[in-house]
């Protein structure tokens, strides 16, 4: 039986400051809960989810959970979503599972120790899996967990056979372009989303967009505010500038090095053909101390603010983040999954539940080899 009549459920961990839950939201899920360890975040979640009226059914039936995912219980902490049941969430109850779980275990900006790097929580994930037999399930992380094929190769096979043991059906592992959903930026998101077979009638990934959105598109409005508008030669440099494309990759920030900024040398001198100076974050508009440093010069291009980082990552113009400091708040944005490419895959999942008709066969339902064979010593001769 489909779903159509229903608004969809959904619990997300690692929720960050809401890129994907803001993505699901606009997708049609309402969240029970949202879990996130780190505090400036989960005060981000708490104040839009509070201040926004469209936010009206999480905020009476949503739990903020500040912890350690690990920490994490549902079925001794989340209500049940069945009008007609009163108690907690029962096994089976859940419509989607969703997550972007810790991306530096396969990052290629780091060691990519992979399982053996203590953050990774896949473990956890598909513990919370096999827990609460959600209908849907969605996994997000960096390109580098596919990508070069072979080194997480095995790694991947064993979430996959654990997820079959489970009765999921695997929907696909795909790397997704956020310019391709109107984000104006290079950002390639490894999904993966698997459907119990008792309710999987087959998925259909989402289709790229074919209008590109530029960094001129989003902020356009922005800085022509900023730079004195649109008739000031700065911000006519900076349009004619900003037009020629999408950003780079927004980074999160390093908590061991100190502020933020745009990201590594490659990235700093991608930001600067567009116009923009990568080297710091402006103060906010109204808090501006220092013209020189925030606006730059007709050579050098203006930084960004935290709000205009936020409209690159395709948040709504109107989603507040809070924090000690700039650095804090523009981590959280640094670090968020585009709400355009979560909205798209919700979409897709939403579609996909909501089918009616007969039950699919599970197109690949073979288990694959977890053992990598380089790693195992050969048989000696008696």
């Amino acid at each position: 039986m489909g779903t159509a009549d229903r608004k969809l459920t959904s619990i997300e961990i690692c929720a960050g400051a809401g890129g994907q839950a803001v993505g699901l939201h606009q997708a049609g899920f309402r969240h029970l809960a949202l879990v996130e360890i780190d505090k400036h975040a989960a005060e981000t979640l708490k104040h839009n989810i509070d201040s926004r009226p469209d936010w009206g059914w999480e905020k009476e039936n949503c739990i903020l959970r500040v912890a350690d995912v690990k920490e994490f219980e549902p079925l001794k902490e989340v209500p049940s979503p069945s009008d007609s049941e009163k108690g907690l969430i029962r096994p089976g109850q859940l419509d989607l599972l969703a997550g972007g779980v810790p991306c530096p275990p396969f990052s290629a900006a780091g060691k990519q120790l992979g399982p053996d790097d203590e953050r990774d929580l896949f473990p956890t994930m598909l513990n919370l899996v096999e827990e609460l037999k959600p209908r849907a399930v969605m996994i997000e992380n960096v390109r580098g967990i596919i990508e070069p094929e072979q080194k997480f190769r095995y790694y991947r096979n064993h979430i996959k056979n654990r997820l079959r043991k489970s009765g999921y059906v695997i929907c696909g592992w795909e790397v997704l372009e956020a310019q391709n959903f109107g984000v104006p930026q290079l950002r390639p998101r490894a999904i993966l989303v698997a459907i119990h077979k008792d309710h999987y009638r087959g998925f259909n990934w989402p289709e790229p967009q074919r209008k590109l959105v530029t960094v001129a598109d989003k902020l356009d409005k922005s800085m022509a505010r900023r730079l004195g508008g649109k008739d000031s030669p700065r911000y006519k440099e900076w349009k004619r500038k900003a037009s020629q494309g999408v950003a780079p990759t927004l980074v999160g920030g390093s908590k061991k090095h100190g502020g933020a900024d745009l990201g590594p040398t490659r990235a700093k001198n991608a930001w600067s053909v567009l116009g923009v100076d990568g080297m710091g974050v402006a103060n906010d508009e109204d808090k501006m101390v220092d013209p020189d440093r925030d606006l730059g010069t007709l050579k050098r291009g203006p930084k960004l603010t935290v709000a205009q980082a936020a409209l690159i990552q395709g948040f709504p113009e109107d989603w507040e983040f809070k924090g000690s400091g700039k650095t804090a708040r523009y981590r959280q944005v640094g670090n968020a999954f585009p709400p355009p490419v979560a909205a798209a895959v919700g979409e897709c999942i939403r579609e996909a539940l909501s089918r009616t008709g007969p039950l699919h066969e599970d197109p690949s339902p073979g288990f694959e080899p977890e053992d990598d064979p380089s790693l195992v010593a050969a048989e000696l001769p008696l």
